[in-house]
């Protein structure tokens, strides 16, 4: 038998034996999951980011005060250093002038074989003059030693937390970029049925849960806002629009609080950057006594915020992929709401909450 022939017979004998052999059954398609689990988690995943958003911010908040500080120590540790120079300067003329004057003759004696005793006494208080200027420069000296030293020392630790801040803002702004890949890769698993089907079922939860709080008497009647927050409101109008941009405080971008935060500055009353700052430090308000203006907090970790415009509705910078907009109140569970000017008089003769 040739070569050729025994090369086929057994490539064919190879073939009939591999066809006796059964062929692994297919894999069975992944059940889909339903919509509303998959709202669940991708909602999830946006509360994932705009914490870490927002701890990002804050230790935004903390670096830029320690830089300020960091500047503010380097120009009084400069002046310090130029005072401690012309003291030394100072203090060795003095000394030079002291050698100069040097003599073994004690001032009694002197004073003894001078022809002119009055003119003797008037050296002499020249002399202590220039004594007391000694004196008094040398102080200086050790007290400008002393400053520059302990100021040095605060430029140091001031660094030192300003590099130690700038690395855990580099840490927060990685774990943001982390949180909203994961968003961007959940949203981009999903069929375009999928998608329009999420956007129905958020729309119609956020109906719901509005419609329960309506009618539940949890706010009250509708009131004016005071000068501040007419201000703040129309701020925040005037942002309808413009996208979220996470750790952006405007002009042409924001995050939630970062448009909320901006909108008081402007209407003239600073608040914190944060919205958990913002929720800790603000006087408080009830559902029931919101006015435009007032501020919502959402989520139990405070990590959302919205302006109230009245009649149930907020203005807010929703989160990545979306643009300003006005949006129910019960938009996302309402942890509860502050009034930046409450403590102010015009605030206060309006009524307080």
């Amino acid at each position: 038998m040739s070569g050729r022939l025994l090369r086929l017979v057994c490539t064919a004998a190879v073939a009939a034996q591999a066809a006796l052999v059964p062929l692994p059954a297919a894999a069975a398609p992944e059940p889909r999951r339903p919509v509303k689990d998959l709202l669940t988690d991708l909602h999830k995943l946006y509360r994932q980011a705009e914490q870490a958003t927002e701890t990002y911010n804050a230790t935004d908040v903390k670096l830029r005060k320690q830089r300020s500080a960091v500047t503010r120590l380097d120009g009084a540790l400069a002046q310090a250093r130029l005072s401690l120079q012309e003291s030394r300067g100072a203090a060795g003329r003095l000394a030079r002038q002291q050698y100069q004057n040097t003599s073994d003759i004690s001032a009694y004696v002197q004073l003894l074989l001078s022809r002119d005793p009055q003119h003797a006494l008037d050296e002499r208080h020249v002399i202590g003059e220039l004594a007391r200027e000694r004196a008094e420069t040398a102080a200086r000296l050790a007290g400008g030693t002393k400053r520059a030293d302990e100021l040095a020392r605060k430029a140091r630790r001031a660094l030192d937390t300003q590099l130690t801040l700038a690395a855990r803002q580099k840490k927060n702004r990685d774990d943001v970029r982390a949180r909203l890949t994961n968003v961007e890769q959940m949203l981009a698993s999903l069929s375009a049925e999928q998608l329009t089907e999420l956007a129905r079922l958020e729309k119609n939860e956020t109906a719901g849960a509005q419609n329960e709080l309506l009618a539940s008497g949890a706010l009250g009647a509708e009131r004016a806002p005071s000068q501040e927050g007419n201000r703040a409101v129309h701020y925040a109008e005037a942002q309808l629009g413009k996208p979220y941009q996470w750790g952006a405080e405007g002009p042409g971008s924001y995050d939630c609080s970062g448009l909320t935060s901006q909108a008081w500055n402007h209407a003239g009353t600073p608040i914190p950057r944060t919205s958990q700052e913002q929720w800790a430090r603000l006087p408080k308000v009830s559902l029931k006594n919101l006015r435009p203006g007032d501020l919502v907090i959402y989520f139990p970790e405070a990590t959302h915020v919205a302006m109230y415009v009245g009649e149930g509705t907020v203005i807010q910078a929703p989160r990545p992929g979306e643009r300003i907009k006005l949006s129910p109140l019960a938009s996302n569970p309402i942890l509860g709401a502050v009034r930046p000017d409450q403590a102010r008089p015009a605030a206060a003769a309006q009524g307080s909450a």
